[in-house]
C-alpha cells in the first residue's frame, strides 16, 4: 500500500532535482566575467537554456555591475520589437535592457568600428518622458500624451558573446539586449495640440526610416509600423514588462523603441546617415566609422 506514495516521492523529489539542475540564470562570477568581456570587447561566454525568469536574473546581476563602470542610468531600450529582428533570434516577444548617459552620443560623432565584440548598427528612434502618467500607457496616443520629445537614433548595439546565432530571446535579454552605443539627433518637439498629437501619430506609424552610406547609396529600410504596428506599441509593451518586474519608467529618461532596419556589422571608413522621410520635423543623424 506504501509504494504509490513511495512512488509518487520519488517522481516529485526527481522534479525538483530536475528543475534546480535546469536553472540557468548565471553566477556572480560568470555575470563578472560577462561584464569583463564586455568592458575589453571580446567575446563573451554565450548564455544558453536560459528562460525569461532566467534572464530577469542574469540581467539583473549584471546591470547592478556595469552601473558602477557606466553611471547614471538614462533610460531603457526595447528590444526585439521587429518581427523580422524576432525571427532572427527565434521568439515572437520583445526584450527589455537599460541604456546608460555615457552610451549617448550625438550625431556626427566618429566611432570605432570595432566599439564592441559583436559591433552593429540599426535605425532607430528615441523617445524621452515627460509625465509618470506613460507607464500606465495602453494606447500609442496614451504614450505621445507623455512624452516631450521624438529623437532620431542610430543605435549601436554590441551582441557581445561568441556565438551570437545560438542567442534566443532570453538570452538577447540576460546580455542588456546588447546596448553599448548610440548617436542621437535633434529631438522633435511634441506638442500639446491635439490635431498636431494626431498627426504626428500618424506620421510615425507611416514614415520610411531609410539607411544611406556616405555617398547617398541606400543601406537598408523600413516602416514605422514595422515596429509592433506602430512604433509607440513598444513603449506600452516595455511599461507593461518593467511594471512586472517592480519597476518604472521616469521624467527625463528616453526609451529606445527597436530596429526599423536589419541589424548591420560597421565597416572602417563608412558614413551611415539615418533618414526620417514622412515625419515632419526629422533631421537625419549621422555616424561614422573610423578608417
Amino acid at each position: 500500500m506504501r509504494m504509490p506514495f513511495t512512488l509518487a516521492a520519488l517522481a516529485v523529489a526527481g522534479l525538483l532535482a530536475a528543475g534546480a539542475a535546469r536553472s540557468a540564470c548565471l553566477s556572480d562570477a560568470d555575470v563578472t566575467a560577462l561584464a569583463e568581456a564586455i568592458a575589453a570587447k571580446t567575446p563573451a561566454a554565450t548564455p544558453e537554456g536560459l528562460d525569461d525568469a532566467d534572464a530577469s536574473c542574469t540581467r539583473a546581476k549584471l546591470n547592478r555591475v556595469l552601473a558602477q563602470r557606466l553611471g547614471a542610468v538614462a533610460g531603457y531600450k526595447a528590444g526585439l520589437t521587429n518581427p523580422a529582428v524576432q525571427k532572427r533570434f527565434g521568439t515572437d516577444k520583445p526584450v527589455w535592457g537599460v541604456l546608460y548617459r555615457s552610451m549617448l552620443l550625438d550625431s556626427g560623432a566618429t566611432v570605432d568600428p570595432a566599439f564592441g565584440a559583436r559591433a552593429l548598427y540599426e535605425a532607430d528612434m528615441l523617445v524621452r518622458v515627460k509625465s509618470e502618467a506613460i507607464n500606465r500607457a495602453k494606447t500609442p496616443a496614451e504614450v505621445l500624451a507623455a512624452v516631450d520629445q521624438i529623437i532620431p537614433f542610430i543605435e549601436l548595439p554590441d551582441l557581445a558573446v561568441q556565438a551570437p546565432p545560438k542567442l534566443n530571446g532570453p538570452g538577447v535579454a540576460a546580455i542588456n539586449v546588447g546596448a553599448r552605443l548610440g548617436v542621437q539627433g535633434a529631438p522633435i518637439a511634441v506638442l500639446a495640440d491635439a490635431a498636431a498629437q494626431s498627426a504626428l501619430l500618424n506620421a510615425l506609424r507611416d514614415m520610411t526610416v531609410r539607411l544611406t552610406d556616405q555617398d547617398g547609396a541606400e543601406l537598408a529600410r523600413g516602416k514605422g509600423a514595422d515596429i509592433l504596428e506602430h512604433p509607440l506599441n513598444a513603449v506600452v509593451w516595455l511599461a507593461g514588462a518593467l511594471a512586472a518586474e517592480g519597476l518604472a519608467l521616469q521624467p527625463g529618461q528616453v526609451i529606445s523603441l527597436g530596429s526599423f532596419s536589419p541589424l548591420l556589422p560597421p565597416k572602417p571608413g563608412l558614413g551611415v546617415t539615418a533618414h526620417y522621410d514622412g515625419l515632419p520635423g526629422a533631421q537625419p543623424v549621422v555616424v561614422r566609422f573610423r578608417p
